[in-house]
């Protein structure tokens, strides 16, 4: 069985199947900077964690599934207790379910796929029987499934080096006095770099950390003054706004 221990040293390509599972229960956990030589699909049946890429950053819920494409940099952090699933593709011998980095929605037999293939032995061939159909299935299910956009552009402009993804981004005039940089420019910076201003950013930053606090367990409540709404509703709007689902709905996959 590929569960692994944290403690133990783990580096997937020193294996030569073409597909790798591992599962593992991860508590405060950073990954580090770091890249393979296979893409990667990550997932988690319970908690959340934050991936970074070198451009980007998003939060990974149980109801998502993310791909990281071969050789990419990639940091992954997790701030509580996660059950996580990794499965590891060798694009030379089997085509990526992707050309670039993505986050498509976890559906229910994606889920049951994806946790057979994650507990299956490492020296597991592949190429026939019952493997091979299960693979199958997990690429045709990617093949289709809806991409989500919740990776969120980072600029790297040096003028917004103090900007932390880890707190609530200041408001725009706060963020300016904070920089040096006008207004005009930190917007400017944002449009060319992120492709949005930066309170439109701001508020899919927001947007982000929401679900991370809402896949680890924290009421509506406790997220909505997390983040510095003036009540409930005014939160559960926002997130409808820009989801079109209640926080409920979209934390649980509710249709």
């Amino acid at each position: 069985m590929a569960w692994l221990v944290p403690s133990v040293p783990f580096d997937v390509d020193e294996l030569t199947q073409p597909v790798v599972g591992i599962a593992s229960r991860l508590v405060q956990h950073d990954s580090g900077w770091h890249s393979h030589g296979r893409g990667q699909l990550l997932f988690t049946f319970a908690g959340s964690l934050r991936i970074r890429l070198p451009n980007a950053t998003s939060i990974l819920p149980p109801i998502r599934v993310a791909w990281i494409p071969p050789g990419t940099p990639h940091q992954v952090t997790i701030r509580s207790e996660v059950e996580y699933r990794s499965i590891y593709i060798d694009g030379t011998n089997i085509t990526s379910p992707f050309a670039g980095a993505a986050i498509v929605t976890m559906t229910p037999l994606l889920r049951e796929v994806f946790e057979r293939i994650s507990l299956q032995p490492f020296d597991t061939d592949w190429s026939e029987g019952s493997a091979r159909n299960l693979l199958a299935v997990c690429l045709d299910e990617l093949a289709t499934a809806r991409h989500e956009p919740m990776f969120l552009k980072v600029p790297s402009d040096p003028r917004l080096s103090s900007l932390a993804l880890e707190e609530l981004p200041p408001e725009l005039k706060i963020l300016s006095l904070q920089t040096g940089a006008s207004a005009r420019t930190i917007t400017r910076i944002f449009r060319r770099e992120t492709g949005m201003t930066y309170q439109a950013w701001r508020q899919n930053w927001r947007l982000l950390r929401a679900v991370g606090l809402l896949a680890s367990g924290h009421s509506v409540t406790y997220v909505a003054f997390e983040l510095g709404f003036a009540s409930d509703s005014a939160f559960i709007a926002f997130f409808r706004q820009l989801t079109g689902e209640t926080p409920r709905r979209y934390i649980h996959g509710e249709k």
